[in-house]
């Protein structure tokens, strides 16, 4: 968070690296609200699933009917986030040519829109996204980076965010957050969150739409479900089983009996449990 807000008071384009649902646009879209750019706007263009050819387009824009077919935003990325902050999320995935183009305009402080021969201020922040460890990806511009760790590694942040996103979803549910039962302390900080903080954003949502009124429980975080209805108590239960089975089977690494004897349970009752549930052991196995 130091390195957030002092990268907020900065005009230097900056590199955000972490894993999948770290909370990496979150933290861009902190850094641009703390910054002076607050009130211009704050744009996201994803590399995913943008074709090469039409890269370049996306971020630069083209002059009124030139390139008309290729669809998107015409007047591209960068001159929507004029006066703002525009985040490139996943930057390794743009094209070494759209890259390079990108590193040249922001050197240049101009950059030209197809079509058009008078360049155009570049007048937005630039904050870039990537999962890679690579460093390289903003080329030889002196840059801001920062390492959003796995939420695995900064476990002190648990607590702190389930409490966040449980007065989110509350007034949205327009319910009075209770708080967490004791239990679920204990499992919300024992949980590995592979999938990090979006993971726990979306266990959170569904535990409220469970919950109501009570404490959010274990037994409700570790329920799936889809949809806005409140499963049935045979839906709810087997879906504890399934997290409850896939819980143990990760922890033990796929070791049966381990598990088994965590769950206080002879090893064939257990493995009834596992088949009834569908989880496949052999995927948690190292």
């Amino acid at each position: 968070m130091d390195q957030a807000t002092s990268a907020a008071r900065s005009h230097l384009p900056m590199l955000l690296s972490g894993p999948q649902g770290s909370g990496k646009l979150h933290l861009a879209r902190a850094i641009h609200a703390w910054s002076h750019r607050s009130n211009g706007p704050f744009v996201v263009m994803s590399a995913i699933g943008t074709p090469e050819k039409l890269q370049q387009h996306e971020l630069f824009g083209g002059a009124n009917g030139v390139d008309s077919s290729v669809g998107g935003n015409p007047e591209g990325a960068l001159s929507a986030a004029a006066g703002g902050t525009l985040v490139i999320h996943d930057i390794d995935l743009l094209s070494e040519s759209a890259r390079s183009s990108l590193v040249q305009a922001i050197k240049d402080g101009t950059y030209f829109r197809a079509g058009e021969s008078q360049a155009t201020p570049l007048e937005a922040r630039i904050i870039a996204t990537t999962q890679t460890e690579r460093t390289d990806l903003l080329g030889d511009l002196a840059q801001l980076t920062l390492h959003l760790p796995s939420l695995s590694d900064r476990i002190e942040d648990v607590l702190p965010l389930a409490a966040h996103f449980l007065a989110i979803f509350a007034d949205e549910a327009g319910v009075e957050p209770v708080g967490f039962t004791a239990d679920a302390r204990r499992w919300l900080v024992d949980e590995p969150w592979r999938g990090n903080v979006r993971e726990l954003r979306e266990r959170i949502k569904q535990a409220v739409r469970l919950a109501g009124n009570g404490a959010i429980s274990a037994e409700a975080l570790m329920l799936s479900t889809e949809g806005d209805e409140v499963p049935s108590f045979k839906e709810a239960k087997r879906a504890f089983e399934t997290r409850y089975v896939e819980g143990l089977l990760r922890r033990c690494g796929g070791n049966i009996s381990r598990a088994a004897r965590l769950a206080k349970k002879d090893r064939k009752d257990f493995y009834d449990v596992i088949r009834r549930t569908g989880v496949d052991p052999t995927q948690f196995r190292n």
